[in-house]
């Protein structure tokens, strides 16, 4: 897998998140439930997303998070920096340390490539963009559910 579980957890919060954008807050604990992430994890996941500016929290009974900005504003690209940071798009997919255009791996070339287009879809691919998405054709978004029945 290209993306840690982190990641992952956090790209599909962010995708609920789009997904119920209003005015108010969504529960932490209900988004967990939902999502089926664990609290804890997922709350820990939600900080980083907060710290690096794309969600806002607010504590106490009618607390919760919610986007900062529309999700047609938030690209997938800024929640994969958040959580995982740009390890994925800059370095060796052997882990070799100096592989680059003077001194390549074997699978360089191909995988530079395909970093390209990987970059180009997280860039271009915002949250509200497959929330709609998985709203018009009932994706799956948790294991056994899509948006429709979160």
């Amino acid at each position: 897998m290209l993306l840690s579980k982190s990641c992952v957890y956090g790209l599909r919060a962010s995708l609920y998140l789009a997904g119920h954008q209003s005015e108010n807050y969504i529960p932490i604990r209900q988004m967990s439930d939902k999502l089926e992430i664990s609290f804890h994890f997922l709350t820990k996941i939600l900080q980083q997303l907060t710290s690096a500016g794309i969600l806002e929290s607010y504590k106490g009974p009618n607390g919760g998070v919610r986007l900062i900005r529309s999700g047609e504003d938030v690209t997938l690209m800024e929640v994969v920096l958040a959580i995982d940071g740009d390890y994925m798009l800059t370095q060796c997919a052997l882990g070799l340390p100096g592989c680059g255009v003077m001194k390549p791996c074997p699978i360089h070339e191909k995988w530079a490539e395909t970093r390209d287009k990987i970059r180009d879809m997280l860039e271009s691919t915002t949250l509200t963009e497959l929330a709609k998405k998985g709203k018009d054709l009932d994706l799956r978004i948790t294991a056994e559910g899509g948006f429709e029945d979160l």
